[in-house]
């Protein structure tokens, strides 16, 4: 059902100064920041030439990158998101076997434009897993 891994999610207290560090210091490729107000986050992509890592920063006091930071205010981990080709078809299949879908169910559009899900991290050894349909 999964596919690559597409990315790995790092929620940021501070967008600018986790830019510089992976683009001044480690020396990747960085996407300009892009809002998405439908999932309260600011969002960076790092491209490297197997994935991509995801700088979160909330956007909004009902951000869940906010309450995430009030958690952990260094930042961390906050998600890990694989591909796969049909959202849909994945979604039943993880519901059928038990798994918990966050939110109505139904797919959001996600940062690349494409529809992506959320599950419960309790289902998967206690990391919240995204799929991205591509």
């Amino acid at each position: 059902m999964i596919g690559r891994l597409n990315h790995v999610a790092i929620a940021v207290p501070d967008l600018q100064a986790a830019t510089a560090m992976y683009r001044d210091t480690l020396g990747a490729s960085v996407s300009d920041e892009q809002a998405l107000p439908e999932h309260g986050v600011t969002v960076v992509f790092v491209e490297l030439p197997n994935t991509k890592v995801e700088l979160l920063h909330p956007l909004g006091e009902a951000s869940p990158i906010a309450k995430f930071l009030e958690n952990s205010p260094a930042g961390g981990m906050h998600h890990i998101c694989y591909e796969v080709s049909d959202i849909i078809a994945a979604r039943d299949q993880l519901m059928e076997s038990g798994a918990r879908v966050l939110g109505d169910g139904e797919p959001k559009i996600g940062a690349h434009g494409n529809p992506v899900l959320f599950l419960h991290p309790k289902d998967f050894t206690g990391t919240l897993v995204e799929l991205e349909q591509v």
